[in-house]
C-alpha cells in the first residue's frame, strides 16, 4: 500500500468539513505525518524535517535541515561546504541549511505510519477545539444524555463532547441508565495525559444554585441573592438567602407561591432531598440560630477566635437540632463556617401546652381499671364453676 499524495491533498478538505475543523489545522496534522513518513522511508528518525503541502496541486515539498561541515560523516545530518555553497553562496562552516527534496510517494510502512499519525493528531485537534468551545460554558448548567455507566463513573453526552461524572459528583441514591436525559453542571475541564476531560456534576452546591437561578427571576435583577449553600446531595440542603430590597421576603421569593419554585428544584434533584431555606443575616449569632432551623434556640455562646459556638436548646429540641445522624448541625456548621456544639438547657421543663394537657396519666388509669375489672370477672366465673361441681 503506497500513500497517494494527490488523493491525500483532496482528502484534507473533506476531513476538515466532516470534523468541523479549520482547514489549516488539518493541513498541519497531515504535514507532520508526512514528515514522519519521510524520516522512515528516506531518512533518519532524528532528522529535522519540514513538509509543505500545496492543497490545490497536491505537490509535497520536503525540507531537510543539515549542518555545513568540511567533511561529511553522516549524509542524513551533514552537508559539505562545497555542496552547501552551490545552494547558498555565503554558506559557511557550522551553518544550518534546509535542503529541498521533492517526494512523489511513500512506501507501505511509511504510509501506515502517516495514517496512524494523521488519525491520532486529528483526534487530538478535534478534542482540543471542542474543549476550547466548552471552556466558555464552565460554571453553567447544560443538558446531557447518559451515554453509558461504567461502574461508579457515568459518561454523559453533551452534544459535541462527552463529559464524565465521577461518584463524588453524583446525587446519592440516584440511578443512571443509558439514554436518560439529565441537567448537569459543567464543573471543570481537566487536562491530563489522556487529553482534556469535561467534569460534570449533579451533586455540587453550584448545581442547586443554578437551578434556583432558573426558577427565581429576582436573582437576575439582584433583588434577592444566595449567600451560602451547604449540601449533602440526595439527602438535604440548607440555603441562606438575602434580600437587597426592603420589604421583599427572601425565603418566600425562593419558595414561590404554593412552593412552586422550590418544588421545581426538588423535582430535578429528587424528592428525597429536602431543602431548607433560611434567612442570611450579618450577625453571626442570629445567623447560627437561623441556620439550625427548624430548631428553637435558647442562646448561642460564641468563640470567634476559634470559630466555634455552643448552642443551647430546650431539651425537647435537642434531637431536632442535631438531626438524623447529626445532619442538621453538620449542614448548619458548613453554612455558617462555625464549629457548632449542641447542648440541652439545664433544668429545662416541658413546653406549657404539653403541661396543660396531661394526657398520659388518665390513659394509664383507665388501663389499670380495665385490667382489674377483667381479673374480677375471671375470679367470679371460676368460683361459679366450683360451686356447680
Amino acid at each position: 500500500m503506497e500513500l497517494d499524495i494527490k488523493q491525500l491533498a483532496l482528502a484534507v478538505k473533506s476531513i476538515a468539513e466532516e470534523k468541523n475543523l479549520p482547514e489549516d489545522a488539518v493541513q498541519e496534522v497531515v504535514e507532520q505525518a508526512l514528515a514522519a513518513a519521510y524520516r522512515r522511508d528516506y531518512g533518519d528518525r532524528e532528522q529535522e524535517v519540514r513538509v509543505s503541502m500545496n492543497l490545490n496541486t497536491g505537490d509535497v515539498d520536503v525540507y531537510v535541515t543539515k549542518e555545513v561541515v568540511e567533511e561529511v560523516g553522516d549524509n542524513h545530518f551533514e552537508i559539505s561546504i562545497k555542496e552547501a555553497q552551490v545552494m547558498k553562496k555565503n554558506a559557511k562552516l557550522g551553518d544550518m541549511i534546509e535542503i529541498h527534496e521533492k517526494i512523489e510517494n511513500f512506501g507501505r510502512v511509511a504510509a501506515q505510519t502517516a495514517k496512524q499519525v494523521i488519525l491520532q493528531r486529528l483526534r487530538e485537534a478535534e478534542r482540543e477545539i471542542i474543549m476550547n468551545e466548552y471552556e466558555d460554558k464552565i460554571g453553567t448548567v447544560i443538558n446531557g444524555i447518559v451515554a453509558r455507566v461504567e461502574g461508579r463513573l457515568v459518561r454523559v453526552d453533551l452534544g459535541k463532547a462527552q463529559g464524565i461524572m465521577p461518584m463524588s459528583e453524583q446525587i446519592q441514591g440516584e440511578r443512571y441508565y443509558p439514554g436518560q436525559r439529565l441537567k448537569v453542571f459543567l464543573k471543570d475541564v481537566e487536562r491530563g495525559f489522556r487529553g482534556p476531560q469535561l467534569i460534570v456534576s449533579r451533586g455540587s452546591k453550584e448545581f442547586i444554585e443554578w437551578l434556583f437561578r432558573a426558577e427565581v427571576p429576582e436573582m437576575e435583577t439582584g433583588a434577592v441573592e444566595i449567600k451560602g449553600i451547604a449540601r449533602e446531595a440526595g439527602v438535604r440542603s440548607k440555603i441562606a438567602v438575602h434580600s437587597t430590597v426592603p420589604g421583599v421576603d427572601p425565603v418566600g421569593t425562593f419558595v414561590g407561591g404554593h412552593g412552586t419554585r422550590v418544588n421545581a428544584v426538588m423535582s430535578e434533584v429528587g424528592e428525597q432531598e429536602k431543602i431548607d431555606i433560611v434567612v442570611w443575616v450579618e450577625g453571626i449569632t442570629e445567623y447560627i440560630t437561623n441556620a439550625l432551623s427548624p430548631t428553637k434556640v435558647s442562646r448561642v455562646e460564641l468563640n470567634e477566635k476559634e470559630q466555634k459556638a455552643k448552642v443551647v436548646v430546650p431539651e425537647d429540641q435537642l434531637s431536632i437540632a442535631i438531626g438524623k445522624s447529626g445532619q442538621n448541625v453538620r449542614l448548619a456548621s458548613k453554612l455558617t463556617g462555625y464549629d457548632l456544639d449542641i447542648a440541652a438547657e439545664e433544668g429545662a421543663s416541658a413546653p406549657a401546652d404539653v403541661v396543660a394537657k396531661p394526657v398520659a396519666a388518665p390513659k394509664l388509669k383507665k388501663k389499670e381499671q380495665l385490667e382489674s375489672s377483667l381479673l374480677e370477672a375471671i375470679e367470679e366465673h371460676g368460683q361459679d364453676v366450683k360451686e356447680e361441681n
